[in-house]
């Protein structure tokens, strides 16, 4: 698989939270937007910190950003 065909490819949201979670140990959350070609995009992830901006924190209330449970990098 080449770079391009990776990112072509569709990944599935949970394993992309999952594999954040694993490395940091807090759920981010996650916010989607749909392209032209109606493709689930990933727009932003959420992460929350201390008041310190130091460590990673349990966010207190996580967006409701519309992601389907694939989503696709389409061709550029």
């Amino acid at each position: 698989m080449d770079q391009h065909d990776y990112f072509v490819a569709a990944l599935k949201l949970d394993s992309i939270v999952e594999a954040i979670k694993e490395r940091t140990g807090f759920t981010p959350g996650i916010e989607c937007n749909v392209d032209s070609s109606r493709n689930s995009q990933l727009y932003q992830v959420f992460m929350c910190v201390d008041t310190s901006g130091s460590d990673f924190i349990e966010c207190p209330i996580l967006p409701k950003g519309r992601c389907a449970s694939s989503i696709q990098f389409p061709k550029f």
